[in-house]
């Protein structure tokens, strides 16, 4: 079997990792310290007390691949462009295309639900419709992540906690290839199961991280200051809410409230999230996918967003401040 791993960052080291414990040998498109990195000693990972290094055949340019079985696209959300430009030698008519990303994905409205939003391109994902035609939507499977991991350096992945990945066709069919990938996941490790609707879980996991990721990286605070404090944790909630009625608009109901979440978000403790290591690391933000999506499927469904309005407006301003998004 022939699995690529595109973007091998943190996540996507965790899941190539898996695949070498599964007994195949990854292929990674990789560039600059981390491509010369997996060519000299390999894909590392660190769990507790333990490091493992297993043996990857990393290149710069994916036609030296050619076409694969399987490949997991695991990259910021910003990166995702620049992915699709390069994609064409590594897709055949019958290959597996995995996304292991935050926040809203191009595919997202392709699984038959929304009402009268299904099959709708999201301009806040995919402005120009380039990523759908490069990757057509009947070659995904989505993935949500339920993992933390960093990088200790290039080709270097810490795994800190969570070992869980859930997978879906956007059409909902428990399909044989999507079977099949849950298998192999399990063989390498992971805690992987299918789910009926993953459009759900996708919505379900960015409920929780739309707003402390981008609060976070305003202000600097672990996801602990960030609910302790009585007015940001109101705020947060006042956006989770508003989340949560476009989310029963298009067919993708929570059940719980956002104090709920919140419960669960507290056990993390003092946790810095993801666009938090972003800004700190000069690093492009995922705001588009994070909160932009959210803002355009509200507006979409005649769902009012004021307050996600207003944290988007804020991010965004911040980021572009640093560079870190792009110029209105």
């Amino acid at each position: 079997m022939k699995i690529c791993i595109y973007g091998a960052g943190s996540i996507g080291g965790w899941i190539g990792a898996a695949f070498a414990q599964a007994g195949l040998r990854p292929n990674v498109v990789a560039r600059g310290a981390t491509l010369e990195a997996l060519q000299r000693d390999g894909l590392v990972l660190v769990r507790g007390g333990q490091r493992t290094s297993v043996p990857v055949h990393a290149v710069a340019d994916p036609a030296a691949l050619g076409v694969q079985d399987l490949v997991v696209i695991a990259v910021k959300a910003p990166a995702l462009a620049g992915v699709a430009q390069r994609i064409a030698p590594l897709l055949g008519p019958d290959t597996v295309v995995l996304t292991a990303m935050n926040g809203v994905p191009w595919w997202f409205l392709d699984g038959g639900f929304g009402g009268e939003l299904t099959g709708r391109r999201l301009a806040a994902v995919d402005p120009d419709g380039a990523i759908a035609a490069a990757i057509p939507s009947r070659h995904v499977v989505g993935a949500v992540v339920h993992a933390s991991c960093s990088l200790d350096a290039p080709g270097v992945v810490r795994h800190h906690f969570g070992n869980g990945l859930i997978v879906g066709e956007p059409s909902g069919q428990a399909t044989e290839r999507v079977r099949a990938l849950v298998e192999l996941l399990v063989r390498g490790g992971i805690e992987a199961r299918v789910s009926p609707q993953i459009q759900k879980d996708v919505w379900y996991k960015l409920w929780g991280n739309m707003t402390v990721n981008p609060i976070s990286a305003l202000t600097g605070a672990t996801t602990d200051l960030v609910l302790a404090d009585d007015l940001v944790r109101d705020f947060v909630s006042t956006v989770m809410r508003e989340a949560q009625a476009i989310g029963t608009r298009i067919g993708l109901p929570i059940a719980e409230t956002p104090e709920d979440r919140h419960a669960v978000t507290r056990k993390l403790g003092a946790f810095k999230t993801s666009m938090l290591q972003d800004v700190e690391a000069g690093r492009a933000v995922e705001l588009d996918a994070l909160v932009g999506a959210v803002r355009e499927l509200g507006q979409l469904s005649g769902v009012p967003t004021p307050f996600t309005d207003a944290l988007l407006g804020l991010a965004r301003l911040q980021a572009r401040g640093l560079g870190l998004y792009p110029a209105a």
